[in-house]
């Protein structure tokens, strides 16, 4: 028996990435412009740089709170009266080591082996891979794609839901599609979970990113205090920290213990000169993504027109987040198509097929970054396309 055969099923199924194989292929090849990775181009601005070493140089590289420092759970505390107009205790936030780290301790305390957890397809794959390293099963719902934005049928949700589902796992603002729910959605999902007893993970991350109004509606608009709802969030996306690995909880405050155990059991806790960085950007920050979704926003207009100009390319326009996900005429492997345009195009995507079943025509590209390279990427995409 080799030593792979004694390892747990779950671990050596794990799904690789379906964008990884792509990015190894051109990832050296010069002048290609990368628009697989889900993030921007912008290192983290100074005046979060400057908290973190400050506290470095202060010799704050000993073990802390395990839930985050009171200074941290503090900011979070006010991002959330700010943005969303609601006062909550700093009881309510878990500082994770990420916010992929947040989503596997709600994973952690809602759902195990044998129970199911109902996601929205496309997504992001490491929700459906994390589920199943738990041992739970993964069950997708596909959003309906169409000219005029994508549709989420919550009927379709509560087909899915068996007496073994445990939580529904909503991404709004989503990746990749870009697809937004609208408030009388989330009350469709929060009335259904409620009904049938379910937890919903709510991924947030994009809220501020959104084309459509200061942040995108949100299961806080609607929700009552005692609901089964995990928020999960990174300081990745925002503030341009996505190499920093901090993310957080937002729990009812009964549940605080719970969460703070599973820390322990997990990283232990975030470095402290790192969440010195997380309180700047909280706190300091709100101009920085009011600059960044301005630019995202040309970004995405100029992409989508340079696609809709070739006559061959579908899609959507994305109402919040920084991804356009699109099929092109003729396609039906994404996967060795996205081999083809680095190779002639030399324009790093990720194929469709990463983020769930039957998306085999379509790809995704993260916008986020500067724009004339933006403009030369769709350039020569729309050319690649032309010539197919």
């Amino acid at each position: 028996m080799s030593l792979i055969e004694t390892l747990r099923a779950e671990a050596i199924g794990a799904p690789e990435s379906g964008i990884v194989a792509v990015m190894n292929h051109g990832r050296t090849r010069e002048g290609l412009i990368p628009l697989w990775a889900g993030e921007g181009d912008m290192p983290t601005p100074a005046f979060i740089t400057g908290a973190a070493s400050r506290a470095l140089a202060a010799g704050e590289t000993f073990y802390t709170w395990q839930k985050g420092i009171p200074e941290l759970r503090q900011a979070l505390a006010r991002y959330y009266g700010r943005h969303f107009g609601k006062v909550f205790p700093e009881e309510e936030f878990i500082v994770t080591g990420s916010g992929m780290h947040a989503i596997q301790l709600a994973l952690d305390a809602v759902a195990g082996k044998g129970d199911e957890v109902v996601y929205l397809s496309p997504a992001w794959p490491n929700f459906a891979a994390a589920a199943g390293i738990a041992g739970a099963r993964a069950v997708p719902v596909r959003l309906d794609p169409s000219g005029n934005g994508w549709t989420c049928d919550v009927e379709k949700i509560a087909a899915a839901v068996t007496p073994a589902t445990k939580a529904v796992f909503v991404n709004t603002p989503a990746n990749p599609s870009g697809w937004t729910a609208d408030r009388a959605t989330l009350a469709a999902i929060l009335d259904l979970a409620r009904r049938k007893g379910l937890w919903i993970i709510a991924d947030e991350i994009y809220s501020l990113f959104y084309y459509d109004g200061a942040r995108a509606p949100s299961f806080l608009d609607i929700m009552e205090p005692e609901d089964r709802i995990l928020f999960v969030n990174s300081f990745s996306k925002n503030w341009a920290m996505t190499g920093w690995r901090v993310g957080w909880l937002k729990v009812h405050p009964s549940l605080q213990a719970i969460f703070e155990n599973l820390i322990q059991y997990s990283n232990s806790g975030v470095a402290q000169f790192m969440q010195r960085g997380a309180v700047a950007a909280l706190d300091e920050g709100d101009g920085f993504i009011i600059e960044q979704v301005a630019r995202a926003r040309q970004a995405r207009d100029l992409f989508c027109a340079a696609l809709a100009d070739t006559g061959r390319a579908r899609f959507s326009v994305p109402q919040g987040a920084f991804y356009l996900f699109f099929s092109i005429d003729g396609v039906k492997d994404s996967r060795m198509a996205a081999f083809d345009i680095v190779d002639q195009a030399n324009v790093g995507l990720a194929p469709g097929t990463a983020f769930g079943a039957g998306w085999d025509s379509y790809f995704r590209i993260c916008f986020h970054r500067r724009l004339d390279q933006v403009e030369e990427a769709a350039e020569r995409l729309a050319g690649w396309i032309r010539k197919r």
